[in-house]
């Protein structure tokens, strides 16, 4: 695939069934190129890099592989730095909560989607059925549970990830806000019309009007920043590729202010949502397509 000078080609696995990416990964970067308004294009042939992962992006005939380092490297050759509005101590604690959500939390995802008996939730991601899903499964659990043994989270009890799970989810929430979520979920849970149940989440996320000062749009405030790209990614597959999973459930019963933070980052950056996830009708391949901050033209490939 050829693309124009200045423009990103983002390599990566395909679109999934209800986000943009079955991977945190993937999301994390493109995210990143909508809100520096960095113009580029997909490849989505699943083409690994020579560091054997994706994504990766070329940029002006330079490659670059893993998702972080293209961050970085487009920041320096560009200046697209989201975080030049945060204080030294604001970015400190943005980066350890996405470090933590990339480097701990992934894991724990990893091991609840592959490596228990249960495969409701992979089979609801992977589009694969008979001995092709089996023969996808047996792959990535090999690979995954050397991964996760490597880790050292692999060497733990099941009981013991999951409170690692806990422990990151709540603490990402809590450093959101949680006075409005603790009271904007008893009072939807207690609603028994389904229609007054959503408007009242409607008007949570978009309006706040059961907020108050203690909960924030953004990881750090009402703009958001360079980790809110890697916390979105992560946290969307929760939200959109965990169906049944106890990350889901979690998330969606009880931590609901990750859920509405989700649902605003994919309104601010991805209003063709629909046309980017493949259990939509509205579903456009855009392999080749060059997206540009001013809309989408036809790429060169």
């Amino acid at each position: 695939m050829n693309a124009p000078p200045g423009v990103v080609i983002l390599y990566q696995v395909g679109r999934g069934p209800n986000a943009p990416s079955i991977s945190p990964f993937p999301l994390k970067l493109e995210t990143f190129l909508r809100m520096a308004k960095i113009p580029y294009m997909n490849d989505h042939t699943a083409k690994f890099s020579t560091k054997g992962k994706t994504p990766w992006m070329e940029y002006n005939g330079v490659d670059v592989a893993d998702s972080q380092f293209c961050i970085e490297y487009l920041k320096k050759e560009l200046g697209a730095d989201l975080n030049k509005h945060l204080t030294a101590e604001e970015y400190g604690a943005s980066r350890a909560l996405q470090k933590m959500a990339e480097e701990n939390l992934y894991w724990t995802m990893c091991d609840e989607m592959f490596l228990t008996d249960d495969t409701t939730v992979i089979r609801n991601i992977i589009p694969y059925r008979g001995v092709k899903l089996w023969a996808t499964l047996w792959f990535l659990r090999r690979i995954i549970r050397k991964e996760t043994w490597g880790h050292g989270i692999g060497r733990h009890s099941k009981d013991e990830i999951w409170s690692i799970a806990v422990g990151d989810l709540r603490a990402i929430s809590g450093y959101l806000g949680n006075k409005a979520r603790k009271f904007s979920y008893a009072i939807v849970n207690a609603m028994q019309n389904t229609e007054m149940a959503m408007l009242k989440r409607k008007a949570y996320n978009n309006n706040y009007e059961l907020n108050d000062n203690s909960d924030k749009k953004f990881l750090t405030g009402d703009e958001p920043c360079e980790a809110d790209c890697g916390l979105f990614g992560m946290l969307a597959m929760i939200v959109w590729h965990m169906p049944t999973s106890r990350h889901e459930k979690l998330v969606k019963e009880e931590l609901t202010n990750l859920v509405t933070y989700c649902e605003r980052m994919r309104d601010k950056y991805w209003p063709d949502w629909n046309k980017c996830i493949l259990s939509s009708s509205e579903y456009v391949n855009d392999h080749g397509k060059i997206y540009r901050p001013d809309g989408v033209v036809n790429g060169t490939s």
